[in-house]
This record gives structure tokens, C-alpha cells and sequence, in this order.
């Protein structure tokens, strides 16, 4: 993606951390003809040793699996908290709209996992990630319920290759940060999410007087 140095995060837990808040991911390669195909769907993020790894599956009547297995390498995409950008918040008018933004983009290599102990560990991930409780339902279903949905799906690792992670906050333009963090802080549920990045980026200050 675009990656301007101002809105490049080279910090490995921003990433982590926006991946686990928004894991509802897009996978994207190249079906049987060149053409890009998406599938959505939630990944789990296993980043304890390095590469990261995300964990994940499709139904089995989802072509991308095949696709994954014929072209392994593959984009997955996280996008993240994103509000407009007035330029009420400039000091002067002689500024335009603009938009925030924060996503993650990984490059991987696609292992499909075929044993169903494998999927079932794989499922367990995804379970703990969204609703726990579920854990002890799932176990308590019946055997042949369970290898049936099991079957039904195909799962894969995805290794992470390359790694980017962007947040767009208008980091170049201090004498907006105050206004605009304020803005935010009393906004809706994305305009708050990012105005609590700008305060973890230290962007919440005001910015110093220029007669200073």
C-alpha cells in the first residue's frame, strides 16, 4: 500500500494490536484466470515466535482454498478505526478534507491443514478469540455433528512474509492534533477509537505556541 514515512508504524504490537481489535480480514490472490479474488473472514493472529502466523478456514465450497493451494502466496488486509477529516480543525483556510485511517497488510505463504485434530485445535482459536464460552458447547456436541462440520471447511496457516502497518492521523500536521483529538473524543465509535491512538501516538497535547 501507499506508505507515506509520516503514517508508517514500524512497531510490530500497533499491528498486533489492531489485528486482534479488527481481525475481520480480507484475503486476497488470484483465482484460476489472473483475476484478484476476496474472500472475508476472521483470522486469529499467533505471534508469540516469529514469523506471525495467522490461522483460519473457508467453507469447502469457497474456491479460494483451491486457489491458496495452486498460488500460495497471498495479501491479507485488517482495516481499523476510519472518520472523516475536517479542515475546521486548521488554524487557517487554506486546507482540504481529507480521511484517517488505520489497517495492517501482511504478505503470506498459505499451508492448507487437512487433519481434522488439526482443524479442530485451529477452531479452538478462533473460539477463544470471539466467545470462550462456546468451547464447552463445541466439545459437549456430538461426534459425528462435529466431524461433519469439520469436514465442511478447509483450513490454512498463513505465514506472514512481509508485514505494514499504517495509521493515518495527520501526524505532519501538529497544529491540527488538538482540535482534532478533541473532535474525535466526542464523536462516534470509530472517531473515538482513533482519537485514543492519537493519545497513545502522543498526539493528545496541544501544540506549542509558535511565539514561543
Amino acid at each position: 500500500m501507499y506508505l507515506p514515512p509520516q503514517f508508517n508504524s514500524d512497531q510490530p504490537h500497533h499491528a498486533a494490536d489492531l489485528v486482534r481489535a479488527y481481525p475481520l480480514a480480507s484475503l486476497i490472490s488470484v483465482d484460476d484466470s489472473g483475476f484478484p479474488f476476496v474472500s472475508h473472514l476472521p483470522l486469529n493472529l499467533q505471534d508469540q515466535d516469529q514469523p506471525w502466523r495467522l490461522l483460519g478456514h473457508v467453507a469447502r465450497g469457497n474456491p479460494h482454498w483451491r486457489y491458496l493451494q495452486a498460488r500460495p502466496k497471498a495479501l491479507v488486509t485488517f482495516f481499523g478505526p476510519h472518520a472523516y477529516l475536517t479542515p475546521k480543525i486548521y488554524p487557517d483556510l487554506t486546507r482540504v478534507p481529507s480521511w484517517n485511517y488505520l489497517a495492517v497488510h501482511c504478505q503470506v505463504e498459505a499451508t492448507l491443514i487437512d487433519l481434522p485434530e488439526d482443524k479442530d485445535v485451529l477452531l479452538k482459536h478462533l473460539i477463544a478469540d470471539h466467545e470462550p464460552g462456546y468451547a464447552a458447547q463445541w466439545r459437549g456436541l456430538d461426534e459425528g455433528y462435529t466431524q461433519k462440520m469439520l469436514s465442511g471447511i478447509v483450513a490454512f496457516e498463513l505465514q506472514v512474509t512481509k508485514l505494514e502497518c499504517k495509521l493515518k492521523l495527520n501526524q505532519h500536521r501538529p497544529e491540527s492534533h488538538a482540535k482534532l483529538h478533541a473532535l474525535y473524543a466526542s464523536g462516534n465509535d470509530h472517531e473515538r477509537a482513533l482519537a485514543g491512538w492519537m493519545s497513545r501516538l502522543g498526539m493528545a497535547e496541544p501544540a506549542p505556541d509558535q511565539n514561543d
